[in-house]
């Protein structure tokens, strides 16, 4: 495979540019703009002929605009003779629409994947699926990251004494078990049903967390109700220091006032799958960057090599 070339949408620039840092490429130029008719328009403004592309763009606020400024990308770096394309999409925002539980609904998260590999890419790398099912709905290779490593490193320097790993649902309790694992803890799990986007209610905590320290691990924290109501429950079983921690950190709505509202977090920890602006940082919130871990993944496609190696231990 010839030379990489990385192209950037508006979504992440910054994390974009600490990719292309850590791979020692420049970050190729884009004009994104938007005309009269409210279209959008894109421009590659660095040759992609026989190169190996990839574009970096997270499906984030607002994640229309930012899905089609990335299938137009993909589009131009195919019009442009491209020999490869890779999407790389660290937060994959319809992975929850993953099943059909009400009547004469869409499938958002697989009719996604096909437009991606409609408008050009190859190849999508992605981090921490909401549903790991998803991965199953693209039609080209999927290499599907997380972020377990980068969160265990930092919490390897913490004293994890009398420490257990909460997953706020059953559904997220594998990725917690990995986790727990990794840091040599025990894990317990959250009984949740869900009563609408922003309401949920937690019958039960299922595993030994009285009197103990926790870390409340989630693949993502959105407008924040899941991680009020597992709160409630540890207090009422009277844990003693608590540390929140997901991989992307959206923090949309009433997230923000809602964690800060809440006594006793110790530490909010995230990575920078998504931005995070300045007026979403809370006192006692830590950003991880997964620039790294990405940069090697994107290393690895390029080279023929394998990325899961990168999981070792892990999967």
């Amino acid at each position: 495979m010839n030379r990489i070339v990385v192209f950037s949408g508006n979504a992440h620039p910054k994390l974009a540019r600490d990719i292309c840092k850590r791979l020692k490429t420049p970050l190729s130029p884009a004009a994104i703009s938007r005309f009269s008719n409210d279209c959008v328009g894109v421009q590659l403004r660095a040759s992609c002929r026989e190169a190996d592309v990839f574009i970096i763009q997270p499906l984030v606020p607002p994640v229309q605009d930012h899905l089609v400024e990335l299938l137009l990308m993909l589009d131009a770096a195919r019009g442009a003779s491209a020999a490869r394309i890779t999407a790389v999409i660290p937060h994959y925002a319809y992975a929850r629409s993953d099943k059909k539980d009400a009547p004469r609904i869409s499938i958002a998260a697989r009719l996604v994947a096909d437009l991606l590999a409609a408008a050009g890419a190859n190849r999508v790398l992605t981090m921490t699926l909401h549903s790991a099912q998803v991965h199953g709905f693209f039609s080209v290779p999927v290499d599907h990251m997380n972020a377990l490593k980068v969160l265990a490193k930092h919490f390897r320097r913490r004293n994890l004494t009398n420490t257990v790993v909460v997953s706020p649902d059953l559904g997220n309790a594998k990725q917690s078990s990995h986790f727990a694992r990794m840091l040599q803890l025990p894990v317990a799990a959250g009984s949740k049903r869900r009563l609408s986007d922003d309401r949920v209610v937690l019958d039960a905590i299922v595993g030994d967390v009285e009197g103990r320290n926790v870390i409340v691990l989630d693949d993502e924290i959105a407008n924040g109700g899941t991680i009020v109501e597992v709160l409630q429950q540890l207090r009422e079983q009277r844990v003693k220091r608590i540390v929140v921690a997901c991989t992307h950190g959206l923090f949309t709505g009433p997230a923000i006032e809602r964690l800060r509202a809440q006594p006793g977090i110790e530490e909010i920890v995230t990575t920078d799958t998504v931005p995070l602006p300045a007026e979403k940082r809370l006192p006692n919130m830590t950003v991880l960057s997964i620039a790294p871990l990405l940069a090697e993944a994107i290393r690895c496609i390029h080279l023929g090599k394998s990325v899961s190696r990168l999981f070792d231990g892990i999967q």
